[in-house]
């Protein structure tokens, strides 16, 4: 049985990074016909109908006040910070250089975990931080260089801020998961998110001519709606469920080689030895990380750490300081 739940643990972790790996590519190609801004709300609003409708055939939970406003702040940082930052950078940058860049938000996260969760920062962490990191120097100078004529040191930057906010997520918000079941969740999630994007949103989507858009980008769309969204983060929140964090992230990897083969075959992107040297040292990096000591590990085994309760008067001032400290340490790291 054990076994059998690990297998499918596996499977849903390996199919969620495949879509994302995948949305890359489909979503530069779809970002022709639309502006970043409009896909991203059809994002928003379908995964959000689409959550909803499935809640209808699942167990109802009632969310109280104080845990609606985590999800609202959760929202802000998972989705509207992280889905929409990318999308824009994802419109300024290569398909290619945008996977690659997500690949490094196991290394984020540890940084932020480091600074929030006081988790201990070993020796392992620190060259895994410093491996990945000249990854993503590599990357970002071969995109300025103008080696594939695509790449934008903006957008790449826009694709790392995207993963800073959700890696915040991860570590101040890692509890909603606890309560509460997926479905309910990314339904309320993904309802706060839409009605932050609709009202920017309103003038690119009553311009669209849709007589002129091409099935070929409705179809686009709709996989990021169904594929990149819903399909995807049903299938995280199930394998976080079923394995440990640490195997789960370790399938972030496919993400650039599903994006880089999709982007060759689709023409929109090129390779290059330097990008191939990028994932090379991004995988590194991240594999050395996730290798080093948690904090359980160096503890004794009879003392726990004990967390404090979030209130929602502390909510915004938490995660204001998590996001200032967490950009205050890489700023440092960079100088």
């Amino acid at each position: 049985m054990k076994n059998n739940k690990n297998l499918q643990g596996h499977l849903f972790a390996l199919t969620a990074n495949v879509m994302w790996g995948l949305m890359s590519p489909i979503g530069k190609s779809a970002l022709q016909e639309f502006s970043a801004i409009s896909v991203t709300t059809f994002r928003m609003v379908g995964a959000a109908a689409a959550f909803w409708i499935l809640s209808i055939f699942c167990k109802q939970e009632h969310v109280n006040h104080q845990d609606m406003l985590k999800i609202f702040f959760a929202s802000l940082f998972a989705l509207v910070f992280n889905q929409g930052v990318f999308i824009f950078g994802l419109s300024m940058t290569s398909p290619i250089d945008a996977s690659i860049v997500t690949t490094t938000l196991p290394i984020v996260t540890m940084i932020v975990a480091a600074i929030y969760l006081k988790e201990p920062i070993t020796n392992k962490k620190v060259l895994g931080i410093f491996v990945g990191a000249m990854g993503a120097l590599i990357l970002i100078m071969s995109s300025q260089a103008g080696n594939n004529g695509n790449g934008s040191l903006i957008g790449d930057l826009l694709c790392l801020v995207a993963q800073i906010s959700f890696s915040i997520y991860l570590t101040v918000f890692k509890g909603l998961s606890q309560q509460y079941s997926a479905v309910t969740i990314n339904k309320w999630m993904f309802v706060y998110a839409s009605m932050c994007y609709i009202p920017f949103s309103y003038h690119d989507i009553s311009i669209i001519q849709w007589g002129a858009v091409s099935t070929i980008a409705i179809i686009e769309v709709l996989y990021v709606v169904l594929g990149g969204s819903f399909l995807a983060y049903l299938c995280i929140m199930t394998a976080q469920k079923l394995l440990r964090p640490t195997v789960v992230s370790m399938y972030n990897y496919m993400q650039p080689i599903v994006a880089t083969i999709a982007a060759i075959i689709m023409g929109i992107g090129s390779f290059s030895w330097q990008k191939g040297l990028a994932i090379a040292l991004v995988f590194l990096g991240v594999y050395i990380v996730t290798q080093s000591k948690s904090t359980a590990d160096i503890m004794p085994p009879n003392q726990h750490v004990q967390k404090a309760p979030m209130m929602p008067a502390n909510i915004l001032n938490v995660t204001i300081r998590g996001m200032v400290d967490t950009i205050a340490a890489i700023l440092g790291n960079i100088r």
